[in-house]
């Protein structure tokens, strides 16, 4: 890799900024001073630092984010606050994205991370990866909607979903609502809510509590992130590869 890359992808800046460092004489190659930013090193056996910084390099990145209401679930946008922008200037990447999405006012467990065949593993319906949400509804959710979220329900559009599992956890017959969970194994264009609009019902709150073996960490406030941890990793399948 090249040095000005490997820098770059360290959080020593951009290009621009590597480059500046390297015209300063603050970056050393195996204890010699460099200022050639093209040239080839090894991530794993050349020891490189900036202003006696040792560098270590790390190729991926996986944060496990409790997303908030009123953040859109993009790298960027020009209206809205993103989940990339909760990431600390430490921790910001411009390669960090996020896996899949959360509706604008939809929260709980959302990963980010720059590592491509991570997030298409998670997403690709072919893997059916498990999502667990729980969810106010609007309307008394009966064993009938049980049964049709189980046998697949068609949704607006003519789509039809794969098999999710709904599970009544309480009603309130006075205010007419219903708290549920519900497992779906896909994740259409706002599938929950359209799948409770299916049955003439209307989600009002909806939080992600897990996806696949991932159980969101209770210790995170709204906003609140950190990296997961290699047990979670082997959890979703994967062991870091740096």
């Amino acid at each position: 890799m090249r040095l000005d890359k490997l820098l770059s992808h360290s959080g020593f800046g951009s290009r621009k900024e590597v480059k500046q460092l390297l015209k300063k004489k603050l970056v050393t190659l195996n204890g010699h001073q460099v200022k050639d930013g093209k040239i080839n090193v090894s991530e794993t056996t050349d020891q490189i630092s900036v202003d006696g910084q040792p560098v270590s390099y790390q190729a991926y990145f996986y944060y496990l984010l409790h997303k908030p209401k009123g953040v859109i679930s993009a790298t960027e946008d020009t209206s809205h606050r993103t989940v990339v922008d909760l990431l600390s200037k430490e921790d910001y990447r411009p390669d960090i994205f996020p896996v899949g999405r959360l509706d604008k006012d939809t929260t709980g467990l959302l990963l980010l991370t720059n590592d491509g065949d991570f997030s298409h593993n998670l997403l690709s319906p072919k893997k059916h990866v498990s999502k667990c949400y729980a969810a106010t509804i609007n309307g008394i959710v009966t064993a009938a909607d049980c049964q049709n979220f189980a046998e697949g329900a068609t949704i607006s559009g003519g789509d039809i979903c794969q098999p999710a599992l709904l599970e009544v956890l309480s009603v309130n017959q006075e205010k007419q609502t219903s708290d549920i969970k519900v497992t779906i194994t896909e994740g259409k264009y706002h599938q929950v809510k359209r799948m409770f609009e299916s049955v003439g019902k209307q989600v009002t709150e909806l939080h992600r509590e897990t996806m696949g073996r991932l159980t969101l960490d209770p210790s995170l406030a709204p906003g609140q992130y950190r990296e997961l941890t290699e047990a979670e990793l082997m959890l979703l399948g994967l062991e870091r590869a740096n």
